[in-house]
């Protein structure tokens, strides 16, 4: 598991950077489409913000970001979901995301299960207190730890299972 991970860095100036994002932004449909096939299944499951993790850790902020903000604005416009009142928390969140997988995985060259929990976490915990301060409620805050339990953790797992067994190379 302390194996390190091949990780590349992809400037705007290459198409590959925009054929990846583009990649994860189609799982990022594609994922929440299935899990709201579940009752309640987008707020369990989490799932716009799996592949965000993946695109970030293995190809950096660029694809991470590009990633990050696609993915939430495509869904929305396409299938109205999430709705359009929701969509500045979750882009804040995806960003949060995007950037933190980003810097702890140039950092360290891993995709550890701790520190993949690390990013969650934070992402969470900041995205948390941003969605507080722009709902008033810390209820909606929240919700994707209340609900999101399982989400979180095949987030964890997940992306450290893909990073380290799918795309390790």
């Amino acid at each position: 598991m302390e194996s390190t991970t091949v990780l590349y860095r992809l400037s705007f100036t290459e198409s590959k950077t925009y054929l990846w994002a583009a990649a994860f932004v189609v799982g990022n449909i594609l994922l929440p489409q299935l899990c709201h096939l579940i009752p309640q299944g987008g707020f369990i499951f989490l799932p716009i913000y799996f592949f965000t993790l993946i695109a970030a850790w293995k190809f950096g902020w660029r694809v991470g970001l590009l990633t990050a903000v696609f993915s939430p604005l495509v869904n929305s416009a396409l299938f109205g979901m999430p709705m359009a009142a929701m969509l500045p928390i979750i882009l804040i969140k995806s960003v949060l995301l995007a950037l933190a997988a980003a810097f702890v995985a140039e950092k360290t060259h891993k995709a550890t299960l701790p520190l993949i929990l690390a990013v969650v976490v934070f992402y969470q915990f900041v995205g948390g207190i941003a969605e507080w301060a722009l709902t008033g409620s810390l209820s909606a805050a929240l919700q994707d730890v209340r609900i999101g339990l399982p989400g979180i953790a095949l987030q964890i797992v997940g992306c450290w299972f893909i990073l380290n067994r799918l795309l390790k190379n």
